[in-house]
């Protein structure tokens, strides 16, 4: 598990936003909720233009490769509402996407998911809406 990670300071605050609406609606208790609020509490929140082009921001495709069965997976990280598993878009609040939001490539990570625990291993940030000039 990365000591640190680091997010983009607009990051934090719409994903604040997120958290506090879904506590407003009584899903506080979940615990992906907690996970992701865990891990912005431990974030580095930096402006857009600071980011390394190898962290793992919203809106970013990601190659991730389990380092049990060697599966290699790609996936954009967005917002719930965003999420399409059939074009491999993941909501950040997937156990999977939160444990690698905010890491680098070659960064590993562990993550509990319904099937057990998994290392996945950031392969490559393939788009990051940050190195593309898109800082919204």
């Amino acid at each position: 598990m990365p000591e640190s990670i680091t997010i983009t300071r607009t990051d934090r605050q719409r994903l604040g936003t997120l958290l506090q609406a879904a506590q407003a609606h009584g899903m506080e208790r979940r615990e992906h909720l907690l996970t992701l609020e865990e891990e912005l509490e431990r974030a580095r929140a930096v402006e857009p233009h600071e980011l390394s082009h190898d962290v793992v921001t919203m809106e970013s495709t990601v190659k991730l490769r389990d380092l049990d069965t060697g599966e290699v997976e790609t996936y954009t990280i967005v917002y719930p509402e965003r999420a399409d598993a059939t074009r491999n878009r993941i909501s950040v609040l997937a156990p999977i996407a939160t444990a690698v939001l905010g890491c680098r490539a070659g960064e590993v990570v562990e993550v509990t998911v319904p099937s057990g625990l998994r290392r996945i291993r950031v392969e490559a940030v393939v788009f990051q809406p940050e190195r593309a000039g898109e800082h919204d």
